[in-house]
């Protein structure tokens, strides 16, 4: 299993109107084409305006299928446009990661 874990930061005041947009225009096209999200979190302490999402894939040749495919699907090209304009997003890390052999992990 691979798990791609991504860390964005919005500019202070924003995080409820970004998840609310995402949401509206983000959320049908990613979960069509990449299947529901391991985890969607909401920084609680620690770095404020920041979320997560992980998706989990069997592996990299997954990934990279599921990801064309959301590229390619007019609805998510329409969500990245719009997000652009609103400007909400200011910074974005993405760690591909493996589960430790001691904690299987099942979806």
């Amino acid at each position: 299993m691979l798990f791609d874990v991504r860390t964005y930061r919005v500019k202070p005041g924003t995080l409820q109107a970004h998840l609310a947009l995402y949401e509206k225009h983000g959320l049908g096209p990613q979960t069509r084409n990449l299947g529901q999200p391991f985890a969607y979190l909401v920084t609680e302490t620690g770095e404020i305006n920041t979320y997560i999402h992980i998706w989990a894939y069997a592996d990299a040749a997954d990934r990279a299928k599921r990801r064309a495919a959301m590229m390619a699907d007019p609805d998510w090209q329409a969500y990245l446009k719009i997000s652009g304009e609103a400007g909400y997003l200011e910074h974005q890390e993405n760690r591909l990661m493996t589960p430790a052999s001691f904690v299987p992990h099942k979806r």
